[in-house]
């Protein structure tokens, strides 16, 4: 009997052995398993929620690509699945963004990408995230007030500075300006309109006729453009704090660059004909690619690596001129852009 009692013991303490080696049980599983937004453990991969203010409008596309190709090229130095949830809304809503950040948490990101379409209305869902386990880092628009752990993007007081002081020798240092602005609550382009209206008060020959805000598509910018044009036919400037109109190529038979000079942020390959003809004889450019690509970089070194992030990571603009319009459609390509015309590709 005392021998088979003690049978029976060594099995029970070899098959509790088993299964605590194992990670068995509910309390096993729940100690294995990592909390969101923190490293996982070898094998286990990240999901990083990408959230950008509209999937239609093309710079927010081409930070996708460059997350997709960080995410690709760290998942192999790592050893670990590195995914990129899209998540982003077909247009501009603030509100839409928190339910998309709460959304992520749910679904078990590691960590969300954000770019704020209205920083009053998602900075709770940031805090709530953050407060769950699920750090979020911010690009292209900030919400600074919020519990991000980094920002990456330009310095927007700067950008509409650098948008001013292009324009104003463009135009002789004379005539009328208006400024195209986008969406009026997305506190990056409204920083970009003051740092405009700051920089024109340095030519006493230029006036603003007025800021102009429109939905950020393509269609609604050129048609905002065409509008103005025509309401105040005097307007000799245009300071586009960012490009929307010329994904299109509506303005390039509607202004003639005889009367009209535009400086526009941003330089992706359907605007590049308006370098070309002088209508936009200088475009200031994001590396919009590198807002995907440097964030998910970041997201990894504080998520996977545990390693200190920088709160403000600065992005630096690329002036875009025809005299290096080759060097740039060059790069756009190199980026993994298709589009880029090949007239500009052969330049010098």
């Amino acid at each position: 009997m005392r021998i088979r009692r003690a049978m029976r013991l060594t099995a029970t303490l070899a098959i509790c052995g088993l299964i605590a080696a194992c990670g068995g049980g509910d309390k096993g599983a729940t100690a294995d398993r990592a909390p969101a937004g923190t490293s996982a453990p070898a094998g286990r991969g990240l999901k990083i929620a990408m959230i950008a203010k509209a999937s239609t409008n093309p710079v927010f596309l081409s930070a996708r690509t460059g997350a997709e190709a960080a995410a690709k090229e760290l998942s192999q130095k790592h050893g670990i699945p590195i995914e990129i949830a899209w998540l982003t809304p077909p247009a501009e809503d603030g509100q839409v963004q928190a339910q998309r950040i709460a959304q992520a948490v749910n679904e078990g990101a590691s960590a969300v990408l954000i770019s704020c379409s209205d920083a009053g209305k998602v900075t709770g869902a940031i805090n709530d995230a953050v407060g769950r386990g699920v750090p979020v880092m911010t690009f292209d628009s900030d919400a600074p007030q919020s519990s991000r752990f980094a920002f990456y993007g330009v310095d927007d007081i700067k950008t509409g500075e650098a948008v001013m002081r292009e324009l104003a020798p463009l135009m002789g240092g004379k005539g009328k300006v208006a400024i195209l602005a986008g969406n009026q609550n997305a506190p990056n382009l409204r920083s970009r309109v003051a740092g405009v209206k700051q920089e024109a008060t340095k030519y006493p020959g230029i006036s603003i006729v007025d800021t102009f805000y429109h939905i950020e598509t393509p269609q609604d910018a050129a048609a905002e453009v065409i509008r103005v044009q025509n309401a105040y036919p005097e307007v000799s400037g245009w300071a586009m704090i960012g490009g929307w109109p010329l994904f299109t190529q509506t303005l390039l038979t509607d202004l003639d660059p005889k009367k009209v000079k535009i400086v526009a942020v941003d330089a992706l390959p359907a605007e590049l004909a308006y370098v070309e003809k002088g209508l936009a004889p200088v475009l200031l450019a994001q590396p919009t690619y590198k807002w995907g690509y440097v964030s998910v970089e970041k997201i990894v070194e504080k998520v996977h690596l545990k390693q200190d992030v920088p709160q403000i990571i600065p992005m630096e603009l690329v002036k875009v001129t025809k005299e290096n319009l080759g060097t740039w459609a060059r790069q756009l390509k190199d980026w993994g852009f298709t589009d880029v015309p090949d007239a500009y590709l052969k330049q010098p």
